[in-house]
């Protein structure tokens, strides 16, 4: 089978490792930097290209979109899905993941735990808003950021209150939550694939730091996750529609909460911490849900 991994490099450690899981159970994986394909529309013929010649024979597609490419990255594998090749994620679903205010109303209605938070364009009043949410410390977050970026901890409500106001005059949404004190800087990336929960593990912040993202320094330890807390993933996995997803849950007083939930998991540090071959199941994944090939698509680039 002919498998598409969209990624910026194949020297990026999770699209090497989709790479020579696909090898490793015979398929035949191409590596297209999403950022140089471009596609024509057209009634009946969605085209796509890279390098000047069309991508043909691709039946299946693994989406590695960064978040500054969300947009023409997404229109991309929607132009798989108007070929009818299956896509581990589709488009609609990673723009959804990738709007923390968004994501977090679709994992509110569907009744699952998340942290208070408070969205507004403005205010005359910013301290009541930083009532809502418990006072301070409060964590004051970018709609659109990821590995940490954009996250700020205000620990007074002097520093929250300038924080915000700052963000607000550039025009800039963010969302203010509440800060989970009993998590201790902690949290648990839990790795989704289809209706399993293939991976975890505990990821914990560098000294000073509360924020436990590995790409911020945070060490990544094996850890049983709780019955509740993988059901957890997997409904905040499946209420955005995602098929491979890295859910981020704390634990808190009141029972696991989800954070957020990344279409784009790295590979590295889980795989490093649970000892699963992650990036093989994802694979497999694809193989499962990939339709038969089209053996009069003759295959291009």
């Amino acid at each position: 089978m002919r498998i598409a991994i969209l990624s910026r490099s194949d020297r990026i450690y999770s699209t090497a490792r989709l790479r020579d899981a696909c090898i490793t159970k015979g398929h035949d994986p191409i590596i297209l930097d999403y950022r140089h394909c471009y596609m024509t529309i057209e009634q009946g013929q969605p085209k796509i290209f890279f390098k000047g010649a069309e991508v043909k024979g691709i039946e299946a597609v693994i989406p590695r979109i960064g978040a500054s490419y969300t947009f023409y990255g997404t229109a991309l594998v929607r132009q798989f899905e108007m070929k009818r090749i299956f896509s581990v994620n589709e488009s609609q679903a990673i723009t959804r993941s990738r709007d923390k205010l968004r994501s977090l109303q679709l994992l509110a209605r569907a009744g699952l735990n998340i942290p208070k938070t408070v969205f507004a364009h403005d205010a005359h009043n910013v301290d009541e808003l930083i009532a809502m949410v418990g006072g301070p410390p409060v964590v004051i977050k970018v709609i659109e950021g990821t590995q940490g970026k954009g996250v700020i901890l205000a620990d007074t409500l002097q520093v929250a209150r300038s924080t915000i106001e700052a963000f607000w005059g550039q025009n800039i949404n963010i969302l203010v939550q509440e800060y989970i004190h009993e998590a201790g800087g902690a949290d648990l990336r839990v790795l989704v694939v289809g209706d399993q929960v293939i991976a975890a593990m505990r990821r914990v912040g560098r000294k000073g730091e509360f924020r436990s993202n590995l790409h911020r320094g945070g060490k990544g330890e094996a850890v049983a996750i709780k019955a509740e807390e993988a059901q957890l993933a997997l409904q905040a996995c499946h209420t955005l529609g995602l098929g491979v997803a890295g859910v981020d849950i704390i634990r808190s007083a009141r029972g696991p909460v989800v954070l957020e939930v990344n279409s784009s998991p790295g590979l590295k540090g889980i795989e490093a911490a649970s000892g699963v071959d992650v990036a093989a199941a994802i694979v497999a994944y694809a193989e499962a849900h990939a339709p038969a090939a089209n053996v009069h698509d003759s295959v291009g680039y």
